[in-house]
Order: structure tokens, then sequence, then C-alpha cells
């Protein structure tokens, strides 16, 4: 029987994870069984939710269980089919990667076309980043033609995709927060924000002011903390924020303090609501339409940090974690 490599869990981290947390283990390549698909991962996710799932305790999916394979968006060809409607050749896109062959379940892998699309696309414009983007924007805080928008975390996979969908759908002006001045060199010169600074540069209110003399309008948060409090400085009555993530608060141990201004959301009259993407699955055909159309039209641009080979899966989520990210961090299995 042929081998195949498989990430593990090997302990649940306590702050910021390390290479220790992780095994890389040879096991014998699965069979499917009924219904079934054997699929030979081709490319592989790694996001900011992950982290959140190698705690224990409950939330929105369950934990990742020690001594087993994580699990992640991946895109993969079908190595053996026994169930209707696949045949080998077929790409698809599932969410067992961390792993260079998977068993999937029919009903839970979906096909995609290489040639309408780069299979990497799935992963991002098209895939789970690209939709977080469209439906936070869209039906979580309802922007609107004319809006200000600013996003925190904005070089990274979602945020990169806010700021480019938010002005396609007529906002008036997009500012970005990054970390590097690389970053924010990428975002106003490759993505086409109107504005971005480097968080590390001084207070992130004042930095936000300086771009939004006007406020704004809406925020999609990304990364929570000082960002979220300076957007509640900023915003404009009536203002909308979607909460996508809080990656600054991701690796902490102990709880920290929330934004000291809350109370704004009341005078301003402010709409905060956290979402996840897989509650908008109705969602689904509208982002393909639309989004699909502006990547054929060539009005998105994307970037893509690819990192080779599964055994270094573990690094490239440690380096997501760290912001070395520019875009969509991916893993290179096949």
């Amino acid at each position: 029987m042929s081998k195949g490599l498989e990430i593990r869990l090997a302990s649940r981290p306590k702050g910021w994870p390390t290479p220790d947390n992780f095994d890389v283990v040879e096991v014998d390549t699965p069979q499917p069984g009924d219904g079934q698909l054997l699929v030979r991962n081709l490319v592989m996710s790694v996001d900011p939710y992950m982290r959140g799932r190698m705690n224990e305790g409950k939330s929105y999916v369950p934990p990742f269980e020690v001594g087993k394979a994580l699990q992640g968006g991946a895109v993969g060809e079908v190595v053996t089919s026994n169930a209707e409607g696949f045949q080998p050749g077929d790409h698809v896109l599932h969410d067992l990667g961390w792993r260079d062959h998977a068993v999937v379940k029919a009903e839970r892998a979906v096909k995609v076309d290489p040639q309408a699309a780069p299979l990497n696309a799935y992963l991002y414009a098209l895939g789970m980043p690209g939709m977080t983007a469209y439906v936070g924007l869209v039906d979580v805080a309802q922007q609107k033609e004319g809006d200000v928008v600013f996003v925190s975390g904005a070089a990274g996979a979602v945020g990169s995709m806010v700021g480019q969908i938010a002005k396609l759908r007529g906002a008036s002006r997009v500012i970005g927060s990054a970390g590097s001045p690389e970053k924010v060199r990428y975002l106003t010169e490759e993505v086409g924000f109107d504005a971005a600074f480097d968080y590390h540069d001084g207070p992130v209110v004042e930095q936000l002011r300086a771009a939004a003399p006007e406020g704004i309008d809406v925020y999609f948060d990304n990364v929570g903390g000082e960002h979220l409090e300076a957007a509640i400085d900023v915003l404009n009555d009536f203002g909308r924020v979607a909460e996508c993530g809080m990656i600054s608060q991701y690796n902490n141990t102990e709880p920290q303090p929330g934004p000291n201004n809350m109370f704004k959301l009341v005078t301003k009259r402010l709409r905060l609501e956290g979402f996840i993407v897989g509650d908008r699955a109705h969602l689904k055909d509208q982002f393909f339409a639309e989004v699909g159309g502006w990547l054929r039209d060539g009005k998105i641009s994307y970037r893509e940090t690819v990192v080779d080979g599964l055994r270094n899966a573990p690094e490239a989520f440690l380096g997501l974690l760290r912001g070395e990210n520019t875009g969509k961090m991916l893993v290179k299995i096949a």
C-alpha cells in the first residue's frame, strides 16, 4: 500500500503556537468507501480561523482533535470515485487539507473548473476569503455607493478583497491599515486603495483621522483591539461595522480589555455585527456571479504567498499569524 503524509495537532498551544504543536506523520493512503472520493490534494489554504480551532471549547465549529489531522480548505484531483457525478481527473474543492490524500464524502466536495479560473483562486478570490469579504460588505455592513470604507488587516487575503469589492460597488474612498511599508505600497499601488497606513507608525486613531477627515461609514474589522476602538471614534453617525475577525487577540493567554469608547455605539447609533461566512451560504450564487464576473474582466487583482511542500504547512500557518503573507497564504502540496 502506498504511503502519504498528514499534519496532526500534537498539542494545544498556550498563547502563540510553535512547531512543537504539530506532528508530520507518514500514513497509508486511505481508501474510499461508497459515496466517497479519494482526492490527491494539490494546494491547501492556511487561515487565521484555524488558530481558534486549536483551542478546546465550544465555538462555531468543533475544535481540532489532538492526535488527528488538521482540516482546512484544499483543492485536489479525484483519483478514485465511488460516487455518482464525479470522475477520476475531476478537480474538487473540499475541507480536508493538511494531508496529501483525502477521502472526501461526495456531498462535501464541490467541482471546480481549472479552465474558468486558476485552481488557487478557488481558495482565495472565488473561495472562502473572497466570499467572506463579499458577504461582510454586502450583507452585514450593507455598504452603499458613496460610503467611506476602512479595512484593517487590509493586505491579507480577506482585507485586500474587501477593498477592491468596496471600490467596485461604488465606495467613495477606501482606506486600509497594514503592518509594513511594503504592504502599504501594495494596497495603494497594486490593489487600488485610496489611502493606507502602517499601524506601527503611530496611534491608529490619529492615522485613521488623517486618512478619513470626513469620517468613515463602514469598518470591516479583521484585527480588533486598538483598530476597533479607533474605528468607533472615527465612524460617522449610523455607521456599520462588520466583525470578521480579531487577529490581534487570537494568541492572548489572558482576555484583553475591550474598546473603552463603546458608549459611542449608542450616541452615534452604530451597528456592530459579527458574522461567520458559513451562515450566508444563500449568497453563494450571487457571490460567484458578481465576483466571478469581475475576476474574468480583470477588475480584481490578487497576490498569493505560496509555501512549497506539505511538510512546511505548519511554518506557513505560523508565518500567517506573524503577518508574513501578502494576500493569500497557500501551501502547494503537489
